[in-house]
């Protein structure tokens, strides 16, 4: 956006203030030490991501840049664009991904998302880097002649499209899925898709029906007769009722938009959010899927009631493998259980939870083929 708006008047610096215009709406995790958990995923993506903000910024930083720049015949106009474009294509990239973005705070908390874009995508991402990198080397000179300017758009362009298709790929999956759903005559309450790792054509999805949730994957190229293998997942919403009321657990509950599932431990509850998908491995047990965000609410704890389980890293590359094997249509790779049961649901709800018969027996998963 610096390219696109001040190139022509600022030549490489234009680059420099985009990148710090582009950079605002992710320094409030300069407050994240100072905020527990809770508060800190509410806090992340929220007023410093809301459109109100960006209009405010735009018009109160408008003179002051336009006078800074006055050598450079930059208009307040110009520059009130300029902080627009940098600060609201950042928090639009942020509403691709599924975390989830509060574009309309301060007067709503939804957290707004499409879900179309991992949050890391080298091919949406790469175009703009490029465009960057060519940037720097263009001369002062040729920035007036629009040189730097003129291959910034087209990487954009790559981008836009790329963009483009995420969009048609997530609405033909979606659409298969429904119909894998009615030919089981499945009834269902909502679902979503969101893609996988890195890439656009292996969907993952989940449904919600009345106290569980299934998880599945579907890829472009799955012929539109080929069946999803679903995984069935209880919501555990009779673990939460004790809970329901404590600030942390209602974070949770509201930051997953209901996509969530929770287990009893000792002294509170395990809870996860099944929107980010999970690391998949392969034993003499069968599959185990370890969630991707988790936490651990404790009601005795004094300080931090609310604690991220970070996942281990587990058979990684052996992951990637099969996620690639399954995105090109092979299912056996990624689906099958192997070993001697069928898939289940691991995590680390505490070390006490290990010696806890009722908290294992919580973390059960059940397959469904044929439903």
């Amino acid at each position: 956006m610096g390219e696109l708006v001040l190139g022509r008047q600022l030549g490489r610096r234009a680059i420099a203030w985009g990148a710090l215009f582009g950079t605002i709406p992710d320094l409030d995790v300069i407050l994240s030490p100072l905020l527990d958990t809770a508060r800190n995923l509410s806090f992340h993506r929220g007023i410093s991501h809301s459109i109100l903000l960006m209009l405010i910024a735009s018009v109160w930083l408008a003179k002051p840049l336009a006078r800074r720049w006055k050598k450079d015949k930059v208009t307040p106009q110009r520059a009130g664009l300029f902080v627009f474009l940098a600060w609201s294509t950042h928090v639009l990239i942020d509403v691709f991904t599924t975390y989830g973005t509060k574009v309309f705070s301060p007067f709503s908390s939804y957290p707004a998302s499409f879900d179309n874009l991992f949050i890391i995508d080298p091919v949406f991402t790469i175009p703009l880097l490029v465009a960057v990198i060519l940037g720097l080397f263009v001369k002062p000179k040729e920035w007036k002649k629009g040189k730097g300017i003129r291959s910034a758009w087209w990487c954009l362009g790559v981008s836009i499209f790329y963009v483009g298709l995420s969009f048609w790929a997530k609405y033909s999956v979606g659409k298969s899925i429904e119909r894998d759903l009615a030919r089981r005559g499945v009834s269902w309450q909502r679902k979503m898709e969101a893609p996988s790792p890195f890439n656009i054509i292996l969907w993952r999805t989940l449904v919600e029906r009345p106290g569980e949730i299934w998880i599945g994957y579907r890829s472009v190229f799955d012929s539109s007769e080929q069946s999803i293998r679903w995984i069935v997942v209880p919501k555990g919403e009779d673990v939460v009722g004790k809970y329901a009321e404590e600030r942390e657990v209602k974070t949770v509950l509201n930051f997953s938009k209901g996509w969530w599932i929770a287990r009893k431990v000792p002294g509170g509850i395990w809870l996860a959010d099944l929107r980010f998908g999970e690391g998949r491995a392969w034993d003499e047990k069968g599959l185990a899927l370890r969630p991707t965000f988790a936490w651990n609410f404790q009601a005795e704890d004094q300080k931090d009631r609310l604690r991220t389980r970070r996942p281990e890293t587990r058979a990684g590359v052996e992951m990637m493998r099969r996620m690639v094997r399954r995105a090109l249509g092979e299912t056996t790779a990624w689906d099958a259980s192997g070993g001697s049961g069928g898939p289940r649901l691991i995590g680390n709800p505490g070390p006490a939870a290990v010696h806890d018969p009722s908290a294992a027996a919580g973390l059960q998963e059940y397959l469904a083929e044929q439903r």
